[in-house]
């Protein structure tokens, strides 16, 4: 139930941006959930896209520095506590999140969060037994 994320590092300045999406787009790559952080020198991209490994190629091909990591896609009740609610489990396991950002679209009436742990599998297993859907990678790149 995993998903792998494509992160970029990027220098902060116009244009790198755009370079990055114009290099996906070209690859035929289609970006699902983006995330930027950034810092005064550079910024750190975190994606979820259709196809990682090709993305991957791509980049990597463009002259970007990238890196993957496993993260989970978990359906979140859009409403006031719902992100809460989640986070309680994994509190609950004294799992620690790294990051979350959210995704571009809705599993029906729900959310949708990207999280990062270190222990990814004891996560899915606590939200899982707490009644929350775990989003399958084959779903997620589709939505």
């Amino acid at each position: 139930m995993t998903v792998k994320q494509i992160s970029v590092f990027l220098e902060n300045k116009s244009g790198r941006l755009l370079e990055l999406t114009r290099c996906l787009g070209d690859a035929g790559i289609n970006i699902r959930a983006l995330c930027v952080a950034d810092t005064m020198d550079f910024g750190v991209i975190r994606l979820i896209v259709d196809d990682p490994e090709k993305a991957h190629q791509a980049l990597k091909s463009a002259g970007f520095t990238v890196k993957e990591a496993i993260v989970f896609a978990v359906e979140v009740d859009d409403r006031p506590g719902g992100l809460a609610s989640v986070l309680k489990p994994l509190v609950d396991q004294e799992i620690n999140v790294e990051y979350l950002y959210c995704f571009l679209e809705k599993a029906g009436d729900n959310a949708v969060v990207i999280i990062r742990v270190e222990e990814a599998e004891q996560a899915i297993g606590a939200l899982k037994a707490a009644g929350f859907r775990v989003i399958p990678p084959e779903e997620l790149y589709s939505m």
